[in-house]
This record gives C-alpha cells, sequence and structure tokens, in this order.
C-alpha cells in the first residue's frame, strides 16, 4: 500500500510540475527592431520571449523580411510594431505570414510631429507624413510602455499585475531620464544648441529638449542627398556658426566627415537613432542609449564652444 501511495504522490508531483511548468511558459512576442525589443523585456520581463526582427546596429528602414521572419510571427501570441510609417513592412509581413493575432502600434496615442518639420534638404517625396522616431522624445516611450502593458495584460491576464508594476517601474526610470536631460542641456545656451547629424532622426529630441537638429538626409534614411542641397547646408553651417557635426551609428560616416570638412564644424562622435547598440556596445538599452546621446551631444557642445 506505502508503494502505491508512493507511486500516487510521485505522479501527483510530475504532474503538478508539468501543469507549473505549462503555465510558466514565457509569452511569445515578437517586435520589429532592437529598441522595442528592449521596451517590450523591460514591461514583460521572465514573463516573455522576446523576437527582435531587425537586431542591433541595423536599419529597420530599409529592412526585408526574411522568410525565417514568417515563421517567428507564426510562433507568436503578440506582434509589436512601431507605426508611424517607421516599418510598415511587419503589417505587409503579418498578412503573408498569415498571422491571426494582435499586432500592436507601440506609438497609439502620441502627437506625432509632421514631415514638414524635418529636413529642408531632403528630396525623397516617397517619405512618410509624420515623423515616425517618436521615441526619441523620452515622454512618448512612457506612453509606448502603458501600451505595451496594456496589450501584455490582454493577451496574458494572469500576469496583468506584473506586467502594470514593471511599467510603473520602467516609467519612474523614464521620467527620471527625461528630467535629467532637460536639467543637462539647461547648461547650455540656447543659440548654441545646434547639431548637425546624418539623417533626419532627431526631430522629437529637438522638439522635447530645445535643440536644433540640421541633416543633409531625410526621414527615412534612404534619400540620396543633391549637390545643391549638401552645399546649401553648409553654408547654413558657416553662416549659423554651428559648432558640431554627428555621425550616426547606422548612417555612411563619409557624407558627415564631407560636411564636417567643409564647413569648418568639429566631429562630435556617433549618436544611436534607430537602433541599439550590441550587448557591449554603449547603449545596449533605450536607456543606456539616451544617455549615451546626451553625454555626446554635451561633449560635442562643450568641445565646440572655441
Amino acid at each position: 500500500m506505502s508503494v502505491r501511495r508512493a507511486l500516487l504522490a510521485a505522479f501527483a508531483l510530475a504532474s503538478a510540475l508539468a501543469a507549473g511548468a505549462l503555465r510558466a511558459a514565457p509569452l511569445e512576442v515578437v517586435a520589429s527592431f532592437s529598441i522595442l525589443g528592449n521596451l517590450v523585456s523591460e514591461v514583460g520581463g521572465e514573463r516573455v520571449a522576446v523576437t527582435t526582427l531587425v537586431g542591433p546596429d541595423a536599419d529597420a528602414h530599409n529592412y526585408q523580411p526574411r522568410p525565417s521572419d514568417a515563421r517567428r510571427l507564426g510562433a507568436a501570441t503578440l506582434v509589436v510594431a512601431n507605426g508611424l510609417g517607421f516599418d510598415s513592412w511587419v503589417e505587409r509581413l503579418a498578412k503573408s505570414a498569415g498571422y491571426k493575432g494582435r499586432l500592436l502600434v507601440a506609438s497609439t496615442g502620441i502627437e506625432p510631429l509632421a514631415n514638414a518639420e524635418t529636413s529642408e534638404h531632403a528630396h525623397d517625396h516617397n517619405e512618410p507624413a509624420v515623423d515616425p522616431h517618436a521615441w526619441q522624445d523620452v515622454r512618448n516611450v512612457v506612453r509606448y510602455v502603458g501600451n505595451i502593458a496594456d496589450a501584455l495584460a490582454e493577451a496574458d491576464p494572469t500576469g496583468a499585475a506584473t506586467y502594470r508594476a514593471n511599467a510603473a517601474r520602467y516609467s519612474a526610470e523614464l521620467t527620471s531620464l527625461d528630467e535629467t536631460i532637460r536639467q543637462t542641456f539647461a547648461a547650455i545656451p540656447r543659440e548654441r544648441r545646434k547639431v548637425v547629424s546624418s539623417h533626419d532622426a532627431f526631430g522629437y529630441f529637438g522638439h522635447a529638449y530645445d535643440i536644433r537638429f540640421l541633416a543633409a538626409v531625410g526621414i527615412s534614411n534612404q534619400a540620396e542627398p543633391s549637390a545643391s542641397g549638401i552645399a546649401q547646408l553648409i553654408r547654413q553651417l558657416r553662416r549659423e556658426k554651428v559648432p558640431v557635426v554627428f555621425v550616426e551609428s547606422i548612417s555612411d560616416p563619409r557624407l558627415v566627415e564631407r560636411i564636417r570638412k567643409e564647413s569648418g564644424a568639429k566631429l562630435g562622435g556617433t549618436l544611436y537613432s534607430d537602433a541599439l547598440s550590441g550587448p557591449g556596445g554603449p547603449a545596449p538599452t533605450y536607456i543606456a542609449l539616451m544617455r549615451h546621446n546626451l553625454r555626446t551631444l554635451m561633449a560635442g557642445f562643450e568641445g565646440g564652444n572655441g
């Protein structure tokens, strides 16, 4: 009898462990690019397994989905996209893959900036009507995080309290980061807060933190600047005495180097706009990316003082 009871107890324990393992299986989430993947991981924690289609140091503007990406969507419970024309290829991929789950547009609810506020030197008329780089304003990312938490809670109701607690914690970190950026730039005279970057990815950053960004290439990073456009930009930099130009992690640095040489501005370093760095780089998370850009911009402003 004791043997039978022992067998029954062992069977019950095995069943309980199996059931627990089933409950603990992480939610499969696919994010379009690395910054979104990091946000989902922050909110989801150990309850989610995040697959990022466009990884670190890669350009999501020009991404061409692969057959393996369709298979990843097929295994997902939730797909997260930025929206605003940045990663419209995700919607096409979801349709072709037969994906039936929810496709969350993380930027839902933010107030987008119009393309008219971006580079006057861009000549690509196929660019989106709005600037899609909304994550460059930290306050917008608080909205992203809230949208992600709601979507995860809907997909996994038993984890709703965890998702909302993680979102609250992370949103507090973001609010502190936003305040740090504002206070740091306040030390730089407003007339000196002018920089040049490779492509026009910093409209929201400039709008939020009162920095004037000029760029030779438009929002999508696919436009080819004309010779006359570059010449006009260089004249403007000389006239306004813009102190520093920056290279972006996903852009060809040769254009910025040419502008630097012909305008007399100093080279201020590398900014991260549309992608995180790898784990060993300076921007492996969203918060690290924004802190790196803040340090790099400040060093450029201070170094260009003379």
